[in-house]
């Protein structure tokens, strides 16, 4: 249960700091989302009951900030978790570009559903999907930069908490 309380942590700052870099580029009318990250590794690495619970919390903080109706973050992350979690052991989920490339599937997949999501509540949908098409693309790119350090915090707090062992020198 420690474990899944410092990856809960780990999110918590992650939407921190998209929140952040959000209201920085706000300016610039660009969103960044990094839903893909809040899924990937609880689903790739952690205990099916920790790491669902992680990534539904994960979800809920998301839905608490933004423009869609509560719940609709926290079902399409505990979806997608359910998803990798179940074809996981296909995958070398070890690997840094594994998981990489995990999260950027994660990210495309959920920022289209979010978006489905949100043009159904706009007069005119169709105007807005360049927009959203390049808001994807900072935002898979930003995924890609982020993911690796992002995977490293969530891996090094979880030795540092004693929730999993350290791996050797």
């Amino acid at each position: 249960m420690r474990g899944a309380a410092v990856l809960f942590l780990t999110l918590y700052l992650l939407l921190a700091i998209v929140g952040e870099a959000n209201s920085a580029l706000s300016g610039a009318h660009v969103w960044l989302f990094a839903g893909g990250l809040f899924v990937a590794y609880p689903a790739l690495a952690a205990p099916v009951r920790g790491g669902l619970a992680v990534s539904v919390l994960g979800g809920l903080l998301c839905d608490a900030v933004s423009p869609v109706p509560f719940g609709t973050h926290a079902a399409l992350f505990a979806t997608a978790h359910v998803v990798v979690y179940n074809t996981r052991e296909r995958l070398q989920r070890d690997e840094t570009a594994v998981r990489v490339a995990v999260a950027l599937v994660l990210n495309l997949v959920l920022y289209l559903a979010i978006g489905f999501v949100r043009i159904r509540a706009m007069p005119s949908g169709a105007i807005v999907w360049p927009r959203l098409l390049s808001d994807l693309l900072l935002s898979q790119g930003a995924v890609l930069l982020c993911a690796p350090w992002f995977f490293a915090l969530q891996e090094r707090s979880l030795e540092l908490a004693r929730a999993i062992r350290a791996r050797p020198a």
